[in-house]
């Protein structure tokens, strides 16, 4: 399962998009058998960044997470986008997490059990094994099609049913990841850093 870094800008100035950029090189002395997974230039100036999110397939120390995960302050020496400008303290966020594990659709994976149709329909309802129940492996999910009165038929039904859920909860875990990473940009603390560096932007 892979690993990542983000480093977010937050909703911050070019400067805190050009600090990025000055601590993912800081961030790549430490650990660099990272690679870069994801980025979202500034939509300005080059050589800046909002975000970048690094990824290995390495486990890192939780010494390198205690001390890089949270604020970093990059303190400027000079500053090139607005000289004149006083202020020279810039905050961005670093987050740690997990790649989402998505349970993968294979056919393979389930597995289809003939069994009776419960409830009403006449007395043939009972005696003929027509309703079909498909369970995928991995995840324990599992789905029952009684609706038509054959027995292929509810099991195409029944696959069908099966693949949407999973489909669903693929969809929604990814959409809880990246709300997750959003938040890292709403949610930088402007202060406390964890880690502080200086230098020209």
């Amino acid at each position: 399962m892979k690993k990542y870094i983000q480093i977010t800008a937050g909703r911050g100035p070019v400067e805190c998009a050009r600090a990025v950029t000055l601590v993912a090189r800081e961030l790549l002395k430490v650990i660099p058998m990272l690679q870069l997974a994801d980025c979202e230039p500034h939509n300005q100036e080059g050589g800046c960044f909002m975000s970048m999110t690094f990824a290995t397939d390495e486990v890192f120390p939780q010494s390198i997470v205690k001390d890089w995960q949270g604020t970093i302050l990059w303190r400027s020496t000079k500053n090139p986008y607005r000289p004149t400008h006083k202020r020279c303290n810039w905050f961005v966020g670093i987050s740690f997490f997990d790649e989402v594990k998505l349970p993968q659709i294979e056919e393979s994976d389930i597995v289809y059990e003939a069994c009776r149709s419960g409830g009403k329909g006449g007395q043939n309802v009972n005696k003929v094994e027509t309703a079909v129940r498909a369970t995928h492996i991995p995840t324990g999910l599992s789905v029952k099609c009684s609706d038509e009165r054959s027995q292929s038929q509810n099991k195409s039904l029944a696959r069908e049913r099966l693949l949407l859920k999973l489909r669903q909860i693929n969809e929604k875990n990814l959409a809880e990841c990246q709300s997750r990473q959003w938040s890292n940009h709403d949610n930088l603390e402007r202060g406390n850093p964890v880690k502080k560096f200086s230098g020209p932007l």
